[in-house]
């Protein structure tokens, strides 16, 4: 019950800082997220509604990164460990229901077509442009879904994820073993 309460105070946060922004003229451009030892940007265009961590179902025959489906707000999605699908790697051993205490569930936008929700380890809030004081374009060899990489003053890197981009790939898309 506490997490649910705790969700909702976050997204109330959330709502109330959208607004401000919406109000002040500042507009946030991506959600920030924590996965595995990333740290990524989603436009929010392509982000859909985030959802407390929920056990899927798992899928036999599938790509270790596809965690199996789950039910949210009615629909079936199927669930992506986003760290495990960008470094190709199977799923670290300790990846245990007890270790996602601050895991989400990132929906992508119903514009884009596809039943897909992104498993990510933590949820750190609305960033603009103005949060970084440095960018760079994509590498000549990076992925079609990469976007610009962002400095920030603290000197973290963070990595910008075409959602619509990455909805589109056969890699993506293709969830077989």
């Amino acid at each position: 019950m506490a997490d649910r309460d705790a969700l909702r105070e976050f997204q109330a946060r959330l709502a109330g800082r959208l607004q401000a922004a919406r109000t002040t003229g500042v507009s946030a451009s991506w959600l920030a997220v924590e996965a595995g030892d990333g740290k990524y940007l989603f436009p929010l265009g392509h982000a859909g509604e985030i959802f407390p961590w929920a056990p899927p179902q798992p899928v036999p025959y599938t790509a270790p990164w596809f965690l199996g489906v789950v039910g949210l707000r009615g629909g079936l999605y199927g669930v992506i460990h986003f760290a495990a699908f960008l470094n190709g790697r199977k799923l670290p051993e300790a990846a245990s229901e007890s270790s996602h205490g601050q895991a989400r569930l990132v929906a992508l936008n119903e514009m884009l077509e596809v039943n897909c929700a992104l498993m990510i380890d933590r949820l750190v809030g609305l960033r603009g442009v103005e949060a970084f004081v440095e960018s760079e374009p994509p590498a000549a060899d990076a992925a079609p879904w990469h976007g610009h990489v962002y400095l920030d003053a603290a000197g973290a890197r963070w990595q910008e994820i075409s959602l619509q981009a990455l909805s589109q790939q056969d890699q993506f898309l293709s969830i077989g073993a």
